[in-house]
């Protein structure tokens, strides 16, 4: 019953993202293609929230799932791993159409064919996490 809350909150996340389209593959090419405001403003308004979210979780008014406070630890100041993996990233979404959140949002809304980027993340992960102690971090 704890975890309705999570659930609940998962469900209005997909509901949001299939209104705003943000999981629409035309918006996204339209993005990247430099032609439309609409992905940008979605995506600033989530780095806005973000923010927001994040410092009221590191002044203590947010708690994890266990009650304890939420621990952000401080990053180191090298940009290089941030750009490749950002690049990389970007790659990915711009020739599938969708980033990670929205693989189960498009899944939820019948679009099936996005089972095979889910089943490919699942094996980059599973890579990754096989050679993960051999990767620079």
């Amino acid at each position: 019953m704890k975890f309705l809350k999570f659930l609940l909150v998962g469900i209005f996340f997909g509901i949001v993202l299939v209104k705003s389209e943000a999981v629409s593959w035309f918006r996204i090419y339209e993005m990247f293609r430099f032609q439309s405001f609409h992905m940008y403003g979605i995506i600033g308004t989530a780095i806005a929230s973000g923010i927001l979210f994040l410092q009221l979780a590191k002044s203590g008014m947010f708690k994890n799932i266990q009650g304890a406070d939420i621990f952000v630890p401080k990053k180191d100041k090298g940009i290089t791993r941030y750009l490749v993996g950002g690049t990389i990233f970007g790659l990915g979404w711009g020739l599938i159409g969708a980033c990670p959140g929205p693989i189960f949002v498009l899944l939820g809304a019948g679009v099936y064919s996005i089972l095979i980027v889910l089943l490919s993340a699942m094996v980059g992960t599973f890579i990754y996490g096989v050679l993960k102690k051999k990767l620079p971090h």
